[in-house]
């Protein structure tokens, strides 16, 4: 497998001039190019791309807004930290800043926790990319740098820690700030916590998860980036997980068709409803409540609307680790 993924990765990366991209139905658009030229994306990702945040754009005059170097525009909001969230910590060679994750207050009730992302309740027409979408794909670097999961700031109890820590995700269309149509995140698997991809294909509908076998500090130890990836098909209702650029092995949580794809004729889609935002570092972007926060660092967040392949995750990670 590794040999196979090498391959078709290296094969890959000696094209990253332009005119080695395969040509396309539909002329890329101005973004695209610039992301191809930046050398940040492999090539074969960048037509669905639809949001992509580096932590190295604020929105001119608003610091507290990261911009969105992916297709869709849809900028993001450094949720109460603002621009001092952006620390100069790069996690690849071409990167300078990351952001900061981090519980403020775990011993009292409180709304002040660090994450990011947007939420509005009609829904986020420039995210209609995952509107109805067959598949999805999200990666990125983090780097554990607290304690997690964090204890829970809602509880009186000083035992009780959050059952999550959270990642990066797209909100389902009927969203509350928490629930998901398609997520990474850690979370409690029958009492052990675990790397997880987590989709859900129809609003208020169940959601499947699935998890890597392998104990989750040794995929993120403490200080030390890692790059990881989930992919979602709702029309084969199946998920993969990866770190640095390799599968990781893992099982589906639920038994049967949670996602109702067996039994009815394809292909299958998630709900014809734009998503009400995307959440990193925790849930609640809106900032009315706290949830699963991460004392993290995140980096190269990509949203596609795709599925991507085994080869070209690891040909990210590989350009990620090796382009000047």
């Amino acid at each position: 497998m590794r040999r196979r993924l090498a391959a078709a990765a290296i094969a890959a990366l000696g094209c990253l001039t332009m005119a080695a991209v395969p040509a396309a139905a539909n002329p890329p658009d101005p973004a695209e190019l610039a992301l191809r030229h930046r050398g940040d994306v492999f090539p074969t990702l960048a037509r669905n791309l639809v949001a992509f945040y580096d932590f190295e754009h604020p929105v001119p005059g608003n610091p507290a807004q990261e911009r969105d170097q992916g297709r869709s525009g849809t900028n993001i909001n450094l949720v109460n930290g603002g621009a001092a969230m952006r620390v100069p910590d790069g996690a690849y060679r071409s990167s300078r800043m990351s952001m900061q994750g981090r519980q403020i207050t775990p011993t009292a009730p409180s709304n002040d926790d660090w994450k990011a992302g947007l939420y509005a309740e009609p829904g986020v027409p420039s995210l209609g990319a995952f509107n109805g979408v067959r598949e999805i794909t999200i990666m990125g670097w983090f780097k554990m740098t607290g304690q997690n999961p964090s204890p829970n700031s809602g509880s009186t109890n000083p035992n009780d820690f959050y059952g999550a820590i959270g990642l990066a995700g797209v909100l389902s269309g009927d969203s509350n700030g928490h629930s998901v149509r398609a997520l990474l995140e850690l979370i409690q698997v029958d009492g052990v916590m675990r790397v997880v991809a987590l989709g859900r294909r129809i609003d208020g509908a169940s959601s499947q998860t699935f998890a890597a076998t392998e104990d989750w500090q040794s995929l993120l130890p403490q200080n030390e980036w890692v790059f990881l990836a989930a992919t979602f098909d709702y029309d084969k209702g199946t998920m993969a997980l990866y770190r640095n650029g390799r599968p990781i092995d893992g099982f589906y949580v639920l038994p049967g068709d949670p996602w109702g794809v067996k039994d009815t004729p394809g292909p299958h889609f998630s709900s014809p409803t734009d998503p009400r935002g995307i959440k990193i570092a925790g849930s609640f972007p809106q900032n009315n409540r706290e949830g699963n926060p991460c004392n993290c660092r995140f980096d190269g967040l990509m949203f596609l609307d795709r599925a991507v392949q085994p080869w070209e995750v690891f040909g990210q990670y590989v350009l990620a680790k090796h382009h000047p």
